[in-house]
């Protein structure tokens, strides 16, 4: 028994030393990496940014009367034309009030002909009957109004029948006024002034088929401009009022993104350089215009500068809203190094960062690298980087610095 027991002590033992020896030279890991080199290629200075798509112009389109709303003539999502009619609002109130000012239009026209041609005025008691009537309306008119203004002043009605209320008593006035001159003027036998005063009737009827006429056109509301409709509103049966929009209207024949630049790049940027949109849903397909607006203040919180890119969208492929980013031409191409963008592992909010470069002696050398604009999969590396470096781009992510690592391209 004692015999085993040592020679499993002595087992141990050269256990033990084994172990030890191991720990004393443990094996270090190999990294496999892969490798780009960085090169030397022609690069056209840019500026990039984010940008919004806007249309070229926009309209909310409203009624200039309180009306309900009869029919539409476009829906949302409709291409509308300029004259095309978009909306009709009842109007039969008015078309009543055209035909009683058409008749006072011809009755205004025949009296002024009888006074230039030459007949005697009405005789003084019609003209004081006329007067009498036109008194009667006067006063009828003005209880109308100040029962009107109590029930308003109660909120028992709304401000629009007081509005007309006053319309009626002036109109009553003006009909009372030119009653009683023209009775003035019948019992002076002033052949001058009756011609005047007919003229002044005629004038008046005519004016006022004029306005009742063109509140007629405001019932129809046709489009100011070629566009889409984007937002609709109202719909038939809806009360149509001055202050709220029925349609919004975008043409998008051509498109505008807005870019907020960086003031620091802002300085090359000159009107009419060559710019592009880029959706960011988008399958990378850029849209091509020319610089059309750059904002001359900059905004003071975000110290940048809006820049306009004006792109022709015949096609409607660009929709207002569209978020992406616009690269604007600053300058002539010149030589830099690029790198691939999986290689630079950037700071938050920054172009600056660190890229891992692949040594000779199979080891990984960290370096801080200042970075300019990106070129689809590659990106320029304004400091840190030469030409010709091997930079890791897969493997090198949390790679601590001296790293041993087993790489090729076949130029080591």
């Amino acid at each position: 028994m004692t015999k085993y027991l040592s020679i499993a002590a002595a087992c141990l033992a050269i256990s033990a030393c084994g172990g030890k020896h191991e720990e004393e030279a443990p094996v270090k890991p190999v990294v496999t990496v892969k490798v780009a080199r960085a090169e030397m290629a022609d690069i056209r200075r840019t500026v990039q940014s984010p940008g919004t798509v806007f249309p070229r112009e926009q309209v909310n389109i409203a009624a200039r009367l309180t009306a309900v709303v009869e029919s539409l003539g476009a829906r949302k999502g409709d291409a509308v034309s300029k004259g095309q009619v978009l909306v009709r609002l009842q109007n039969r109130d008015l078309a009543a009030q055209r035909q009683e000012a058409v008749a006072g239009v011809a009755d205004a026209e025949a009296t002024f002909q009888k006074m230039t041609s030459g007949t005697l005025p009405a005789d003084v008691e019609r003209a004081r009957g006329q007067v009498i009537s036109a008194d009667a309306a006067l006063k009828q008119a003005q209880k109308f109004y100040d029962r009107r203004k109590d029930l308003f002043d109660k909120g028992a009605i709304p401000n629009k029948d007081v509005v007309q209320s006053q319309t009626d008593l002036a109109q009553a006035k003006s009909a009372h006024d030119v009653a009683s001159k023209s009775l003035q003027l019948l019992e002076s036998q002033s052949r001058e002034k009756d011609i005047q005063i007919a003229q002044s009737r005629l004038d008046a009827a005519k004016a006022r088929l004029a306005l009742i006429e063109a509140q007629l056109a405001f019932a129809e509301i046709r489009s100011p401009m070629n566009g889409t409709v984007t937002e609709q509103f109202l719909y038939p049966g809806d009360m149509a009022k001055p202050d709220s929009p029925i349609f919004t209207l975008m043409d998008l024949s051509v498109a505008i993104a807005r870019a907020q630049v960086p003031e620091s790049e802002a300085a090359g940027v000159r009107l009419q350089q060559t710019c592009s949109f880029t959706s960011g849903d988008s399958s990378g397909a850029a849209h091509t215009g020319r610089v059309a607006v750059i904002n001359q203040s900059v905004d003071a919180a975000r110290r940048t500068v809006e820049v306009w890119c004006e792109i022709p969208n015949g096609s409607h492929t660009l929709r207002g809203g569209t978020f992406g980013s616009v690269t604007i031409a600053t300058g002539a191409a010149s030589r830099g190094i690029l790198v691939p963008l999986a290689a630079v592992q950037f700071e938050e909010g920054t172009r600056k960062g660190v890229v891992m470069v692949a040594l000779a002696s199979n080891k990984a050398e960290k370096r801080e690298v200042e970075a300019g604009n990106t070129y689809g999969a590659m990106v320029e590396i304004r400091k840190g980087v030469k030409e010709g470096d091997p930079v890791i781009i897969e493997g090198g992510y949390s790679l601590p610095e001296n790293a041993e690592i087993h790489w090729s391209d076949g130029k080591k």
